[in-house]
């Protein structure tokens, strides 16, 4: 059995499942601090024909509550002014979103197009990076800490928020939703447990509130977290937008300046 990646403790056989419907792949178990995944994923260029999955029916309605959520936790929590980065941010709906509402979002995505948020792309962000998100994007990573930490230090920040779906104790079942054994990508599950334990080698601390999870440098309030992320999240990202006022029309005005042809004088 091979070594866990972040605790390096060793692990366990848990199960075989049938992966992309033809493959047997065994999934293995860290009793130090719970994470579950899959062997080495040798599937994976066969997996990724499509960056994103056909079967991901829920990109749009989760793309729609994470702006919620976001922009509360932004403007409340972090800084609003500031700028940020979505990486693995698939066709740039987030990106898009949360521009909408006002914040100085940028896109990046080594295995996906920008669809929707082009021109803003991270190579475009102004100045220092506040924080990263990276929403779905941590059932697909084999090594979790080797992930976060190159992000982080890729953009010069100390601050991921994420999300993934946990759970707690032994495996889940094998008919449990979130293995996608079908689609081949999801190759990587935690526990509050493992995130901490990343958090931890990261020299960060961990916060987590109504599916949101946070890496940080910062202190920050847990019952402030889960009220701004909570039920209380839409209004307040409503009260969010008209504060800070919408950057669409903007971003379109910039987007017409930057594709008008020069004109040279004679």
């Amino acid at each position: 059995m091979g070594m866990c990646p972040v605790c390096q403790t060793r692990m366990q056989h848990a199960f075989h499942a049938q992966v992309l419907h033809k493959y047997t792949v065994e999934y293995r178990y860290c009793d130090g601090c719970g994470l579950l995944q899959s062997e080495t994923p040798y599937w994976l260029d066969e997996a990724y024909g499509e960056a994103i999955a056909a079967a991901d029916t829920g990109l749009v309605r989760r793309n729609i509550s994470l702006t919620f959520k976001t922009a509360a936790l932004l403007y409340f929590a972090l800084d609003a002014d500031a700028s940020y980065v979505d990486v693995a941010g698939g066709y740039g709906m987030l990106v898009r979103l949360l521009r909408d509402f006002g914040f100085d979002f940028y896109w990046s995505d080594k295995y996906c197009q920008n669809h929707l948020a082009r021109g803003f792309e991270a190579s475009a962000a102004p100045g220092p990076i506040e924080a990263l998100t990276a929403f779905e994007v941590m059932e697909h990573v084999q090594d979790p800490v080797a992930f976060v930490s190159e992000a982080l230090q890729r953009y010069g920040t100390r601050t991921l928020i994420f999300s993934t779906q946990l759970f707690d104790g032994a495996p889940p079942p094998t008919d449990w939703w979130y293995y996608t054994f079908a689609t081949g990508q999801h190759i990587s599950f935690y526990q509050p447990r493992t995130l901490a334990r990343i958090a931890q080698a990261l020299g960060l601390r961990f916060y987590s509130a109504h599916g949101l999870h946070i890496l940080t440098d910062r202190p920050l309030h847990g019952a402030r977290l889960k009220w701004l992320t909570g039920r209380m999240a839409l209004p307040l990202s409503l009260y969010v937008k008209w504060r800070m006022g919408s950057r669409t029309q903007s971003d379109h005005e910039r987007m017409l300046a930057a594709q008008a042809p020069v004109v040279r004088g004679e």
